[in-house]
Formats: C-alpha cells, sequence, structure tokens
C-alpha cells in the first residue's frame, strides 16, 4: 500500500519544481502507470512511484542537466550526452535517488529509460515508457492506436511505441541512442517468434 506522506512530499516538490502541465503530467503518467501494472500483473505502487518521478528533472536548466549526465554512474552513451531531450531521464535517475532518497533498482531503471527504452527491459520500465506515452493528457495524432497496443500487451505496445519513436526521431534527423535500436530488435524479434 503506498505511503500517503511520502507520495504527498514527492508531490511537494514536484509542484513546487514543475510547471503546472508538467505536474499534471508527471501525475497522468503515474496514474497510467498504476494502471498498466494492475493489468499486466507488476508491482502497482512501484509503478504509480516510477510513473509520478519520471520527469523530475525535466524543467531544469540545461547546464544542471548535462552536469548529471556527465557524472551520472549510470551507463550513458556518447549519443545520449548530445542530445538535449535525452538529459532529463539520466539526470532524473540520478536526482530521485538524492532528492527523494530512492534507490530502488527498478525505479531508477524505469526512470533513467523512459524515454530511450533499452535491451532487456524490466516489466517495470516498460510500462512507464508506455504510460508516458498514452496517459490521459497525450493526445498526439495516433494516441488512441497506441493505447489499444497497449490493452493488447506490453510487447505489441512496446513495438509499436518503439516503432514510432525511431520513425519520429528520423523524420526530425534526431540521433537514435543504440540503446532504442537494441529495445527494436528485442520486440521485433519477439513478435516474429509468435
Amino acid at each position: 500500500m503506498l505511503d500517503k506522506i511520502l507520495i504527498g512530499t514527492y508531490k511537494d516538490y514536484l509542484k513546487k519544481n514543475l510547471s503546472k502541465k508538467r505536474y499534471n503530467h508527471s501525475v497522468n503518467v503515474a496514474n497510467a502507470s498504476a494502471m498498466l501494472a494492475e493489468r499486466f500483473a507488476e508491482n502497482k505502487d512501484k509503478a504509480y512511484i516510477a510513473g509520478l518521478v519520471h520527469d523530475t528533472a525535466k524543467e531544469l536548466p540545461v547546464e544542471k542537466q548535462l552536469e548529471l549526465v556527465l557524472n551520472s554512474s549510470l551507463d550513458v552513451s556518447e549519443v545520449e550526452t548530445k542530445s538535449v531531450p535525452l538529459f532529463h531521464s539520466i539526470a532524473g535517475a540520478e536526482l530521485i535517488q538524492t532528492v527523494f532518497d530512492i534507490h530502488d533498482p527498478e525505479i531508477i531503471e524505469a526512470v533513467r529509460y523512459h524515454t530511450v527504452a533499452c535491451k532487456d527491459m524490466s516489466k517495470l520500465s516498460q510500462i512507464v515508457y508506455l504510460a508516458d506515452l498514452i496517459s490521459e493528457d497525450r493526445d498526439y495524432k495516433d494516441v488512441k492506436k497506441m493505447r489499444k497496443y497497449c490493452e493488447q500487451s506490453l510487447e505489441k505496445g512496446m513495438l509499436e511505441a518503439l516503432k514510432f519513436s525511431i520513425s519520429d526521431s528520423v523524420k526530425k534527423e534526431n540521433t537514435i541512442p543504440c540503446s532504442t535500436l537494441e529495445a527494436y530488435n528485442d520486440f521485433i524479434l519477439l513478435d516474429i517468434k509468435k
């Protein structure tokens, strides 16, 4: 059962350090994470917490995010050190350890990979990755389709989400970290085996 006082502490910090829109998004991702966790037999409390804190570093100054990325003890690729939109997930995984005293490796991994995904993703990381894409506040063109994929299975949701992410990055001429391609390969191979 979630510790309401602890969640209140997290929410107070996020309200003070995120815009209202980003705070609402964080709560929506927490709710979507809990819903997916219940559907796919994962720890609902961990999913809620990881979803809630996934964007903790999103609105820090870019210089502070980069400092956290460059000093991270986590596995960080060179591509990620040069792509500003990717900083916040690594910075957030570092920040939640100091600000919230969260040291659960699954939660840290879920925050760290909620933007880029990775090979051999844990179920919790998949849930937070997908919840970020399908949360109630999302309104991009194919969001309803993405929500339907997530109802079918985590694997189907992840495969379609990664196709969407890679295609979008190519269209925008953005870099694609190797971890994203490795995640795609994992899920396409699972799909082929079916």
